[in-house]
C-alpha cells in the first residue's frame, strides 16, 4: 500500500516537517520522548527522507541506519547525505520483511511505519524483524495516529493537514487518508490507523515490554509563535500519539 504513494513524493516529503502540527507537535514530541542518543546506535524505520536519521546523528548518536519501502524516498535520502555528509547509512527495505541485519542497536524509531501493515500477521512481523534488530533492553519508539482519534472532530486544516476517514476497513483498524497541504500541492497518503490493542497485542507478541502510551504535545515555540487559543482544538482532539517499549 505504502510503495507507490511514496515514490511519486520524493524529497517534496521534507516539507511535511515545515507544517505547524508536524514543526511544532510531532518534531518536538517525538525529539523529547526518545532523548538523549549520544554513543547510541538508531535505527530508523520507515525513515522516508531521512529527516529523524540525520537528527540523531547530528545529537550525537554512532551509528544511524534508515531503512524505508521506497526506493525514491531512500534516494533522496541518499541525496541530501551526500549534499550534507554525516555518515548515516540508508537502503531499501519493507519492515515486514526486514533482513537480518548484521548489527543490533540500540534504539529503534519507527514512526508512521506499523500503520502500513496490511493485517495483523503483517504487524506482528514487523515487530518480530524490530525486536530482533535491538539489544537486549533495547529501546523502541513509536510515532502513529492516534488509535482512538474522533475523525468528526475539529478540522486539522489550519495545522496543516487534512484527516478523513475512508469507508474501508483493514483488519488492522480504519483506512484512512491524510493529506499534506503543501504548497502548491497539497500531497494525499492512505494507511490505516490501527487499534490501541493491535499495537499492544503485536509488540507483546513480539517480546516487547514495558508499552507505555504517551501524548502528543505543542512546544514552547509554537505557543509563542500561534498563541494558547491556536492550538484549543488540537488539544482537546489531539490525532497522533506516541509509543515507547522495550525489547
Amino acid at each position: 500500500m505504502g510503495v507507490q504513494q511514496y515514490d511519486g513524493i520524493g524529497e517534496a516529503f521534507e516539507g511535511f516537517k515545515a507544517l505547524p502540527l508536524t514543526r511544532f507537535g510531532e518534531v518536538p514530541s517525538f525529539l523529547g520522548l526518545v532523548g538523549d542518543v549520544s554513543g547510541r546506535s538508531v535505527l530508523d524505520l520507515a525513515c522516508g527522507t531521512g529527516f529523524y536519521s540525520r537528527e540523531f546523528k547530528r545529537r550525537g548518536a554512532t551509528d544511524v541506519f534508515g531503512v524505508d519501502i521506497s526506493g525514491e524516498m531512500i534516494a533522496a535520502a541518499r541525496a541530501i547525505e551526500q549534499r550534507e555528509p554525516l555518515g548515516v547509512r540508508y537502503e531499501v527495505g519493507d519492515v515486514a520483511e526486514l533482513r537480518p541485519l548484521d548489527e543490533r542497536f540500540d534504539i529503534a524509531l519507527a514512526v508512521q511505519c506499523l500503520n502500513y501493515a496490511e493485517d495483523v500477521a503483517a504487524m506482528e512481523r514487523m515487530c518480530r524483524n524490530i525486536h530482533r534488530s535491538l539489544v537486549p533492553g533495547g529501546e523502541f519508539f513509536v510515532f502513529a495516529q492516534k488509535p482512538d482519534y474522533g475523525f468528526d472532530c475539529p478540522s486539522l486544516e489550519d495545522y496543516g493537514f487534512r484527516c478523513e476517514r475512508l469507508d474501508e476497513e483493514a483488519e488492522t483498524g480504519p483506512r484512512v487518508r491524510v493529506t499534506a497541504l503543501l504548497e502548491p500541492q497539497p500531497i494525499s497518503i492512505v494507511g490505516t490507523a490501527p487499534r490501541r490493542e493491535v499495537f499492544e497485542s503485536s509488540l507483546r507478541a513480539a517480546g516487547f515490554t514495558e508499552l507505555e502510551w504517551v501524548p502528543l504535545q505543542i512546544s514552547e515555540a509554537g505557543i509563542r509563535e500561534y498563541g494558547e487559543d491556536f492550538w484549543a482544538d488540537l488539544f482537546a482532539y489531539p490525532p497522533l500519539e506516541m509509543l515507547r517499549c522495550r525489547a
